[in-house]
């Protein structure tokens, strides 16, 4: 038990772009507390590769995006999420630029622009392939001696504040999220943190998978608590799975990504054979849909017995490679593999969660004063499938939009009408000598998903 409260006008639970982008404007606003795992950049944003699909060029369109978008969710999408999230790509990467983000520039000093999975054209604005990593380090530095954002690192929210912690009789119709529980992983200790209202962007569900591209704290914990609290949850069977990661039987808790950026350079998969197996299954061949790769994938293991495939660019020079994928190309080294003279053994892995917890165009939940944004969102953008790149734009676009959304929550509610809520009871709790049952039960459920 514990007395401690923390109050703010904004609690933004998770650290990753749809939290750091939405704190840094909240800030302007009012007192923002964030609240994060582990270190300030755990999180899926910094470990993607590839970049942001966005129309920039004068030979795309915003159609032409909507229309691969729409495609590639198999038409699950919902259309005027997805115009909305295209129509404002371009602002927010704006933005990102004039808050210190180092994108790749071409000589002609226009944006380089790459081309991945599903993409009718050139449109993905990328930092080589470390975009995600630069884009943390942007946003980071941003909110670094910003007065009014507290960053709390390796602290773990764990239930949100809403009427199903005063009463036993929960009207779902009427939930309003005043904030949550947050456990201090160092000491084991429970605070309460008011907020008059709150941001969940806690990011996918990946390590349910026992193959993941996703960090340890990707446990959907942030969507569990949504629903336990009464929050609409849908699509959660939308898994998508990333063609190409890896090959490595040693692998712990992630799988190293193979940027789809590769292909989009010109690299081909291989069976074990050395036979070019997508060019019969898909217009855009090894450029296809990743659901549609992903599946040619694993029914080539299927069929010939193996273990994995191969990803050959090997045709690029050394130069190339170590300037444009340097990551890729150093982490390949370490595991023995020169990219630019042998083939790349891969293998899908679980990367994205397509569905999660309902909100509105304005990432609005369907519990009051409670905002969603990032994977932990369903906007309706992805569909059954997400179209590359697109998933850090949806961050953007609309964590941009529950911003501008929630300035009247806070201007109409007060600090001083938040109920008082009961300090944390942990009765109940596990302690720590049978933690190895929780560990026991965790790889059951990864060996059984998988």
């Amino acid at each position: 038990m514990t007395t401690k409260i923390y109050e703010s006008d904004y609690l933004v639970i998770g650290s990753g772009i749809a939290g750091l982008s939405f704190a840094i404007k909240a800030s302007q606003n009012g007192t923002v507390n964030i609240v994060t795992k582990k270190r300030n950049f755990d999180s899926n944003t910094n470990y993607a590769q590839g970049g942001i699909a966005t129309v920039t060029s004068k030979e795309d369109s915003f159609n032409n995006h909507i229309t691969d978008t729409l495609k590639a969710g198999s038409n699950f999408s919902n259309v005027e999420s997805v115009e909305i999230l295209v129509e404002n790509g371009p602002k927010r990467i704006k933005e990102l630029i004039e808050w210190g983000t180092k994108f790749s520039y071409n000589k002609n000093n226009s944006l380089s622009l790459g081309k991945e999975g599903g993409h009718s054209f050139n449109r993905i604005v990328h930092a080589k392939d470390l975009t995600g990593q630069e884009i943390e380090r942007a946003l980071l530095k941003k909110i670094e001696k910003n007065p009014n954002i507290t960053l709390f690192e390796n602290y773990t929210a764990i239930d949100l504040l809403t009427e199903h912690q005063l009463s036993d009789k929960l009207n779902t119709k009427k939930v309003t999220c005043f904030g949550a529980y947050i456990l201090k992983n160092s000491t084991d200790t429970v605070y309460t943190f008011k907020a008059k209202t709150t941001l969940l962007a806690s990011g996918g569900a990946g390590q349910v998978y026992q193959h993941t591209s996703n960090p340890k704290v990707a446990t959907g914990d942030g969507i569990a608590m949504a629903y336990r609290a009464g929050a609409l949850i849908t699509d959660i069977e939308f898994i998508q799975f990333h063609p190409t990661t890896l090959f490595n039987p040693n692998e712990k808790d992630r799988s190293f990504l193979i940027s789809e950026a590769v292909r989009g350079e010109g690299a081909i998969l291989l069976n074990s054979k050395g036979e070019k197996f997508m060019k019969n299954i898909h217009p855009l061949k090894d450029l296809a849909p990743r659901d549609v790769v992903a599946r040619s994938i694993d029914k080539e293991l299927k069929r010939l017995g193996d273990k994995h495939v191969f990803l050959d660019i090997s045709f690029k020079s050394k130069k190339f490679l170590k300037n444009r994928f340097p990551n890729i190309y150093n982490h390949c080294l370490k595991n023995g593999i020169d990219i630019s003279t042998t083939p790349i053994p891969v293998v899908p892995a679980a990367h994205y969660l397509c569905g999660g917890i309902i909100t509105n165009l304005n990432g609005k939940s369907s519990i009051n004063n409670l905002y969603v944004a990032g994977e932990s969102a369903n906007t309706g953008v992805h569909g059954a499938n997400r179209l590359a790149s697109n998933s850090l734009l949806e961050a953007l676009v609309f964590s941009h939009r529950a911003f501008e959304n929630s300035k009247k929550t806070i201007q109409n509610n007060s600090l001083n009408d938040i109920p008082d809520f009961p300090y944390w009871n942990k009765e109940g709790t596990l302690k720590l000598e049978e933690l190895i049952m929780v560990k026991h039960s965790i790889n059951e459920i990864k060996n059984l998903m998988w």
